[in-house]
């Protein structure tokens, strides 16, 4: 298939491996929620390849000679563990909060050694979007009538050896194995009427990946519903043409 075919008609295939591209270019930070919003509605509605070429034609995953618009999925190392797992130093080391709060969240790196504290106050390290200094990071908490939330992306293995004394350290994540690749956390410290919990979680990106592969599941079996009962009409149609002439 070539370029010089604008008008050929696309297929729900080739309108879900864009989507497919589009996903992974959300999930990247190359595009913002609302060009995906955009972009996706737009691929979905397409008739033609011409009408879907210019939606990846920016993207990596689009650069392709024949077509313009890319129907098939690269292989993309971007965002796997190995491309995580970046050495070197991290963004931030630690942080502090008293009688206030602290984030760390978005793109920023896991140090082998993350320190908090925290005091009347809470504070909340995201990893669901960082790299790694070390395919082994330990983060310590401090919490002194103050709490903290790590939230780690699915495919980290976690391990919880922070003690707690009128307060509590979450052991709910330990005992998951880790992918292949993927960074081992370690947390550590000491709570003192306080706390630390560990939860895993989905970036917006990724569930809104699942929200749309469900949404295409659910159009697949309905056009397979469609194509049955299509099938079926035929047959009985068939057998009434053969009735009917059996009886001439």
């Amino acid at each position: 298939m070539s370029d010089d075919a604008p008008e050929l008609r696309a297929s729900d295939a080739d309108r879900e491996r864009v989507a497919e591209v589009l996903r992974d270019a959300l999930a990247e930070g190359r595009l913002d929620m609302a060009e995906f919003e955009e972009r996706l509605e737009t691929a979905y509605k397409a008739r033609t390849y011409g009408e879907l070429a210019p939606l990846t034609r920016d993207l990596p995953a689009g650069q392709t000679a024949a077509p313009a618009v890319s129907l098939h999925k690269a292989p993309v190392e971007s965002g796997s563990w190995v491309s995580r797992v970046i050495g070197g130093e991290g963004s931030s080391s630690w942080a502090v909060a008293i009688m206030s709060g602290f984030q760390r969240k978005g793109a920023w790196t896991v140090p082998r050694r993350f320190n908090c504290f925290s005091f009347w106050g809470g504070g909340e390290i995201d990893l669901r979007e960082a790299d790694f200094a070390d395919r082994e990071v330990e983060i310590n908490c401090v919490a002194i009538m103050g709490g903290m939330q790590i939230i780690v992306p699915p495919g980290v293995e976690v391990i919880v050896r922070g003690i707690g004394i009128m307060g509590g350290f979450d052991h709910r994540e330990e005992g998951v194995p880790g992918e292949p690749g993927a960074p081992r956390v370690i947390v550590t410290g000491f709570a003192f009427w306080g706390g630390v919990g560990v939860e895993r979680k989905l970036t917006r990106a990724e569930r809104l990946r699942l929200k749309e592969e469900h949404r295409q599941e659910k159009l697949d079996r309905r056009a397979e519903r469609r194509e049955l009962q299509a099938a079926r009409r035929e047959e009985r149609w068939e057998q009434r043409d053969r009735r009917r002439h059996r009886h001439h």
